[in-house]
């Protein structure tokens, strides 16, 4: 058994405020009681947080927190790491309490993204409420979300993930470019153990912030919409208008953190909780409708 879901996501940023007004205004997070001038906790469900936001000197990502779902198959996926000769560094006591689990181990894929693999399910004890009054994140066993990654070593990239740590395939398009390579850029989806369409998505389109983009699930398609207003009244950059995916038929829209990646905020993203009766697509064309996209600066 391989990783189930995505946990949580560290990122760095210059703004702890612009953060905090962003995700609890415009996302619907909470700030948790454990934050401080320099860490801000976000929390989107039960879990004691989902996003965590570090002060640096610059905006970027930092790590994604993969989840393993019991002990037995954390072990049995780090042993399969160290057998292929992955560098892993094990996490201290004190990183281990910061990340509210019960253990962890820390590497980088192949395209150098930065990964922490945990287990421990914890659970934060009080309500979830949303300061803009979002009434449910989809999360459960799908855990935050999804994440997609940069990388330039896309065929060893997708290899890691199905290979190493349990992933499987759900989707692969080329994306065609003006400029662009003939052959178009690959995205691979990949979805891990829980019924979530894809927990990891790996892309050659590059990212000077160290992630293409995350996102969260809500519960309907009113929810979404009541998100993008809060955003526009906000002034942010919608990166993308409302849209319908094929691949996972996820209605959502895209939005520019303070950090510089996008959040895609969406809902009615298929499941599928039997994997061996699923048949991976192709998608030729990236959306059903909608997704106009404006990348800005």
């Amino acid at each position: 058994m391989g990783v189930r879901s995505l946990a949580y996501i560290r990122i760095e940023a210059q703004d702890l405020d612009a953060w905090r007004s962003f995700g609890e205004g415009v996302v619907g997070a909470a700030a948790t009681a454990e934050s401080d001038a320099d860490t801000l906790f976000l929390r989107i469900d039960d879990r004691p947080w989902r996003f965590c936001i570090e002060k640096g000197s610059r905006d970027h990502f930092i790590a994604a927190g993969l989840e393993f779902p019991t002990e037995e198959a954390f072990r049995e996926g780090v042993a399969k790491l160290r057998n292929a000769g992955v560098e892993l560094t094990d996490g201290d006591a004190a990183t281990i309490k910061h990340r509210q689990v019960k253990g962890m181990v820390m590497c980088q894929d192949p395209g150098g993204n930065h990964l922490e693999l945990v287990w421990g399910n914890p659970v934060a004890g009080t309500p979830f409420v949303s300061p803009a009054g979002v009434s449910q994140f989809v999360t459960a066993d799908m855990g935050l979300g999804h994440v997609v990654f940069p990388t330039d070593k896309y065929e060893e990239t997708r290899s890691f993930y199905k290979d190493l740590l349990g992933f499987g395939d759900s989707d692969e398009m080329r994306v065609m470019l003006p400029d662009g390579p003939e052959q178009g850029l690959g995205m691979s989806f990949m979805h891990a153990t829980g019924p979530r369409h894809h927990t990891v998505a790996v892309t050659e389109f590059p990212s000077p912030t160290g992630l293409i983009h995350t996102m969260v699930e809500v519960s309907n398609i009113d929810e979404v919409g009541l998100a993008l207003d809060r955003a526009v009244k906000a002034g942010v950059h919608i990166s993308s208008s409302l849209g319908r995916h094929t691949n996972d038929k996820m209605i959502s829209f895209y939005m520019r953190t303070p950090s510089g990646f996008d959040i895609e905020y969406g809902c009615d993203g298929i499941q599928t909780h039997d994997w061996s009766r699923y048949t991976p697509t192709v998608t030729a064309k990236e959306d059903l409708w909608g997704h106009t996209w404006d990348f800005g600066n």
